[in-house]
């Protein structure tokens, strides 16, 4: 039997017993033992990690975009209730009360929103109708303004489910005199209405009052024979189908009831400024009567420079900044031919010391006009007798640094928000009269519309 005298150790690590060709093994790159191989290995090697690479490169994008996806709020999603098939195709529909009014290719037609029902349409004029402005005005009256293809206004009385047609605003007898409308706007409670107006070579602004208070007391006494006409034909013209409704031409002698409504009044006609030439004033005496007149007092018109002056200005501007002129191209000052306007509450600079008003009739406009540093405020008390087509001057005037590119008016019109083409938003509070805040962009970006919220 053999016996160990002495315990059993682990013997120390000797340089003699490392491989003799496997010295450097812990300093080589392991990538490195595919180098090793033959070539077309190699390149297919190269190949395949290639591929691998760019497969986890789309799947960690691929799981990044579902994950911020899942992050946001997902919209929720609405069905229609009910659908309205008509016969002709819509171009544009506006909402009064229970009744939806929808502009087709022919003519006008009107929905009721609570059987979801046809309720008559008004193709008299075979005209299309390319937009529409609705309001309610009460005992289920409502004044709407639709403007057909060929731009003409026709001013309508939706009464008792039956169109009454009052007046084509812009109607002109001689062709060539023909005026297209570029926006039209009716005033809170419908008491004015608005249309700007364009002809060959100018563009102009048309104030209305609508005599609505007339309108309401003549419906209420011809409600009946109004009513009858309007149910009589409205049996056969609607055609039901799981949800779905078929619009049928009405008779026109069946729609308009036997009612005359009085016309609308112009009250007043806003032409755009005139460019600024020479005084024609022969000395500071003469302009300071015009001052006292408050005929031109904050249009620039008051003034005593000479057109031998504004020529020699020119004249050294453009041969200062020649250059630059060069590059942009000379652009000649034109007429505005577009403009932006407001129906405005009573406020202390609309109204005197004397006047008396209602708190929710408007009071006056707010005018600008495109590329214009002005915003011009016209008082709508003027008489009807007067000469509506006269050419108006502004009762205030607000000048702007900079041409106002878009306005907008809060829903109490007290607040008023003026933006300039150089990125500038000024608040201003229309009671008192003073601006209340300033907001420049920082870019220089062009502000294109701006609303209250």
């Amino acid at each position: 039997v053999n016996t160990r005298k002495h315990p059993l150790g682990i013997p120390p690590p000797s340089e003699k017993d490392w491989p003799k060709d496997e010295e450097d093994f812990f300093l080589l790159d392991p990538d490195r033992e595919r180098d090793a191989l033959p070539q077309p290995f190699r390149m297919i090697n190269k190949l395949v990690m290639q591929v691998f690479e760019s497969a986890m490169e789309i799947i960690e994008r691929r799981e990044m975009l579902q994950e911020a996806q899942k992050r946001k709020v997902q919209p929720e999603k609405c069905f229609p209730t009910a659908e309205f098939q008509v016969t002709e195709r819509a171009n544009c529909l506006a909402v009064s009360g229970k009744y939806v009014f929808v502009g087709l290719s022919e003519g006008l037609a009107a929905f009721n929103t609570c059987d979801f029902k046809d309720v008559c349409a008004w193709d008299a004029a075979k005209t299309e109708i390319c937009a529409i402005r609705a309001l309610d005005l009460g005992n289920e009256c409502h004044v709407l303004l639709a403007v057909d293809e060929m731009g003409l206004v026709w001013l309508f009385c939706f009464h008792k489910e039956s169109f009454l047609l009052v007046k084509i605003l812009n109607e002109v007898e001689d062709v060539s005199q023909r005026s297209t409308c570029l926006e039209e706007v009716l005033s809170s409670g419908g008491d004015y209405a608005g249309i700007l107006l364009q002809g060959n070579t100018k563009a102009w602004l048309e104030i209305y009052q609508l005599p609505k208070d007339s309108w309401l007391t003549e419906m209420e006494k011809n409600a009946g024979a109004a009513e009858g006409l309007a149910c009589s034909e409205r049996g056969s013209s609607c055609l039901s189908k799981a949800g779905t409704f078929l619009l049928q031409e009405l008779p026109v002698s069946a729609i308009q009831a036997d009612v005359e409504l009085d016309l609308p009044v112009l009250l007043l006609t806003v032409r755009p400024p005139k460019p600024i030439t020479g005084t024609s004033f022969k000395g500071p005496l003469d302009a300071l009567k015009e001052v006292d007149d408050d005929s031109m007092l904050g249009l620039g018109y008051n003034h005593l420079i000479k057109d031998s002056q504004w020529e020699l200005q020119e004249a050294i501007f453009c041969s200062t900044y020649r250059e630059y002129l060069e590059a942009e191209g000379m652009t000649k000052e034109e007429i505005p031919r577009h403009a932006t306007f407001h129906f405005l509450l009573p406020s202390r600079i609309l109204m005197g010391p004397e006047m008396e008003v209602q708190p929710d009739i408007p009071a006056g406009i707010g005018v600008h006009w495109d590329g214009n540093h002005n915003f011009c405020l016209y008082l709508l008390n003027h008489s009807p007798k007067g000469k509506a087509d006269s050419d108006v001057m502004p009762d205030v005037v607000w000048p702007c640094a900079a041409p106002i590119a878009c306005s907008a008016v809060s829903s109490c019109s007290r607040y008023l928000a003026l933006a300039g083409e150089d990125a500038t938003i000024t608040i201003w509070d229309k009671h008192l009269g003073y601006p209340l805040s300033v907001t420049a962009i920082l870019e220089e970006r062009f502000i294109r519309s701006i609303h209250f919220l």
